[in-house]
């Protein structure tokens, strides 16, 4: 577990155990009355690269992170750069589970439906 700022910055930033993707994610920062999205760039377990020009975000602020599929992880802010930052999470997270896309069962039309209700033979 790291016990310093900079700790914490080398685990976030340690590429084996993060996934880079292009997913947006909505940040509650305390003091301010709207969620910011921002783009994640990369995630892991125990934390995310954002980026997002976010007036007023020190390190050590407490966040609360949404991301999809998981709901509310609360975090703090590890480093901040040039419209981007690193967040720790509280406690781990599945990045599996944010990247997995929710699909909603459609209609399929009557024509393609019809090719799953017995064996389709083609002629030569």
């Amino acid at each position: 577990m790291p016990t310093s700022v900079d700790e914490e910055v080398a685990a976030l930033s340690r590429s084996t155990d993060r996934d880079s993707l292009f997913m947006q994610a909505n940040i509650v920062i305390p003091g301010q009355s709207v969620p910011v999205t921002v783009r994640v760039r990369n995630l892991s377990a125990g934390g995310m690269l954002a980026e997002a020009k976010v007036r007023g975000l020190v390190q050590g602020a407490t966040v609360e992170v949404e991301l999809r599929n998981v709901g509310f992880v609360p975090g703090r802010v590890v480093w901040v750069g040039d419209g981007k930052f690193g967040i720790a999470f509280d406690h781990a997270v599945d990045p599996q589970a944010v990247r997995r896309q929710i699909v909603q069962k459609t209609e399929v039309p009557a024509h393609i439906a019809a090719l799953n209700k017995g064996p389709l033979y083609r002629r030569r």
